[in-house]
């Protein structure tokens, strides 16, 4: 496979990256625009590089070379248009590089709980100096839904704080930091043995609107529900019902079905819930993750090599 390529990537890029990009591939241009511009390269455009949330319908249909469409993000649902679908052109995913901050967004959110912080915060606010009550996450049971690469590192961190793990896989495999695995067909059964619940699945038509009223009702009343995923694979009406009557203690969330949240949420002013604003994955480390494995895929692609974080477009992951 020729080598002089042309890459177009819907995101800044500093010096060093567009360096590591053209030294496995000599010859290659790399243009870097917005979504807005794009248009004015994407003819000429080989290689897309683009985010999993962005429409890029409109610059697929006028890219007549592009041969290869690869997102920034983990999540690929908007980049699963009928014509690519269709296609030959091969759609792959930063899945990998996510697992460090995520796991760590969940132990803060599981020691947030575990220790007032959700109440204490607002009380400094206040200058006000009451004790409230605290737990451990020490030997308590977290579930994880999904586990993928985030779920594993998930895993192994609560592991290493002393917790029991248990979590849902399509596959019964060996896991080292598991202790046990459930089929995707036995959550409400897995759902009743944790302490926290964290739903770190891929969005698809099988996982959209997953945890319902249902779900909730399946968990322990005094166990928190965390999502990481997205926001459509929990029904929001159901969760926000379940925490207003105590059917669970608390959610940590970091991903909803509108985003960003409507201020009229009940969700913000809830004192058993935590939001924050889809940055579980942000690290000042993301992008050059993001392009060292985007590189290691572009020695491949260019060798003509099985390429790592193949999209199987049917499944959506």
């Amino acid at each position: 496979m020729a080598s002089e390529l042309n890459i177009l990537v819907l995101n800044n890029l500093a010096d060093r990256h567009k360096d590591a990009i053209t030294a496995v591939a000599p010859g290659t241009a790399v243009t870097v625009a917005d979504l807005d511009h794009a248009g004015e390269y994407i003819a000429a455009t080989d290689i897309l590089v683009t985010w999993g949330f962005m429409d890029i319908r409109p610059l697929y249909l006028a890219a007549p070379r592009l041969k290869w469409v690869h997102a920034l993000t983990a999540g690929v649902e908007n980049l699963l248009f009928p014509e690519i679908q269709a296609s030959d052109t091969i759609l792959t995913n930063s899945k990998g590089i996510h697992g460090i901050p995520v796991s760590e967004h969940v132990l803060a959110l599981m020691l947030a709980f575990t220790r007032g912080l959700n109440l204490l915060i607002p009380q400094q606010q206040e200058k006000r100096w009451s004790r409230v009550p605290t737990d451990e996450i020490h030997e308590k049971t977290i579930g994880i839904v999904g586990l993928g690469s985030i779920g594993r590192e998930i895993a192994k961190k609560a592991k290493g704080m002393g917790m029991e793990v248990v979590a849902t896989k399509q596959e019964m495999t060996t896991e080292i930091f598991v202790d046990k695995l459930y089929k995707p067909e036995q959550l409400r059964d897995m759902l009743g043995t944790a302490d926290f619940v964290v739903a770190a699945l891929p969005l698809t038509e099988k996982t959209n609107s997953l945890f319902t009223l249902d779900e909730f009702q399946a968990m322990k009343p005094t166990a928190y529900f965390i999502n990481i995923a997205r926001g459509a694979i929990v029904r929001q009406a159901d969760l926000v019902m379940a925490l207003q009557l105590g059917v669970i203690k608390g959610a940590g969330l970091d991903v909803f079905e509108e985003e960003p949240l409507p201020a009229d949420s009940p969700l913000w002013t809830m004192n058993n819930v935590i939001v924050t604003p889809h940055l579980a994955a942000l690290s000042p480390a993301y992008l050059d993750r993001a392009v060292k494995l985007f590189v290691d895929n572009l020695v491949r692609y260019v060798e003509n090599r099985e390429m790592f974080n193949v999209i199987d477009k049917a499944k959506g992951y």
